[in-house]
């Protein structure tokens, strides 16, 4: 790789988050205390910052929070090809037919790209992609239908793809069931099951390079209604197009992090893959109604990561496998590499303002995991 940034060298990685303060000395918020204001469209920063010595209790603006810990510039989406706010919610369905057995054949199409991408501002990864995005196609399916997934292979490596769920052994991913040279195709071809929030990725040797260069994404297989009659209702509610999923604001999220000199540990992690990605654009969240979040943590060389909300609590289900939360009221849950679950929660009963979430690994947030929810009643 160019050697764009040496974030190794002590030096270049204060010169990233200098300015910082630990994730632990955020302006906490108290029942009580006074209505967070957001500045008004002609405001400046030094009416910001006047408004903030006023009032102690004001909730700091999005690059304000944390000791204004930013990175300095913003990141050229379109050059990367992929904007981290439509990652959020840009799911990859397919294309559907149905077979002569009445069930709904689904097919995807993906395929391996080498491609430079910006990670923080100025700072450049040579990442291993799926569709020349990382995290990869963010793919969703319902329970029980027929999946259909052509792999081709213009990287420059062997690669594959792996699926967590049920399949066949010729469909793992791994030497001699799926793994191709550069130039291959390959068809995966499975039931959909089970219904939960799961992951694919690259299982090629050695597995923590093509991990880590960018190879995985998000593999949602939504459960069938009619499968579950005892909780119909709430399988409803997570079926993508039923107008008891349209209720439910619904967000894809992928930790990860990345070695930018190579040398076994991590210089920048996020969601989604951009540094600050959610300080510098705020998630717009409809405080009318509840949010639903797909977390997976992908994070090569930290054996664990986390995601803490502030002043708030969810629920939690672990691997999505289940109707009903695993956790409930947690404002906070641990994940190992590829562990992941569903996060539901509400702002209803919230004033409106900016709520931060991140790992609560201080040094993963000061390194760009970090984030805001923009939470606005009707008409605000």
């Amino acid at each position: 790789m160019t050697d764009h940034n040496d974030l190794g060298n002590p030096g270049r990685r204060a010169l990233l988050v200098g300015g910082l303060v630990a994730a632990g000395g955020a302006v906490a918020l108290a029942k009580g205390t006074p209505a967070q204001t957001a500045p008004s469209a002609g405001s400046t920063a030094g009416h910001d910052v006047a408004h903030m010595q006023a009032d102690p209790y004001a909730a700091p603006m999005p690059g304000m929070a944390h000791g204004n810990m930013m990175t300095v510039g913003r990141v050229d989406h379109a050059r990367n090809g992929f904007d981290p706010t439509l990652l959020l919610t840009d799911w990859e369905t397919g294309t559907t037919e149905l077979m002569a057995d009445g069930r709904t054949l689904r097919r995807f199409e993906v395929t391996a790209i080498d491609q430079e991408i910006e990670i923080a501002p100025g700072i450049f990864f040579p990442a291993w992609t799926f569709n020349g995005r990382v995290p990869g196609p963010a793919l969703r399916a319902k329970e029980g239908e027929r999946l259909r997934i052509t792999f081709r292979n213009n990287g420059s490596h062997p690669h594959s793809m792996h699926f967590h769920g049920l399949h066949s052994a010729r469909m793992d991913g791994v030497p001699g069931a799926g793994l191709i040279g550069p130039g291959e195709e390959f068809t995966y071809e499975f039931d959909a099951r089970p219904f939960g929030c799961h992951l694919y990725h690259c299982h090629a040797l050695p597995l923590k390079r093509h991990m880590h260069k960018g190879m995985y994404g998000l593999f949602v297989i939504d459960p069938d209604p009619a499968r579950h009659p005892a909780q119909e209702a709430v399988a409803r509610s997570r079926l993508l197009g039923t107008p008891e999923n349209a209720e439910w604001q619904e967000l894809a999220m992928v930790m990860n992090a990345f070695d930018t000199n190579f040398d076994g540990g991590n210089e920048v992690y996020a969601v989604n893959s951009i540094a600050h990605a959610y300080m510098n654009a705020p998630i717009r969240i409809d405080k009318t109604r509840p949010v639903r979040i797909y977390l997976v943590n992908v994070t090569e060389f930290d054996p664990i990561n986390s995601f803490h909300l502030h002043a708030n609590f969810f629920n939690y289900f672990d691997t999505g496998t289940t109707l009903t939360p695993t956790l409930q009221t947690v404002d906070l849950i641990m994940q190992c590499q590829a562990q992941r679950g569903i996060l539901e929660f509400s702002f209803a009963e919230h004033e409106d303002g900016m709520y931060m979430f991140h790992a609560h690994q201080s040094e993963f947030t000061e390194l760009g995991w970090v984030g805001h929810f923009d939470v606005r009643g009707p008409g605000a």
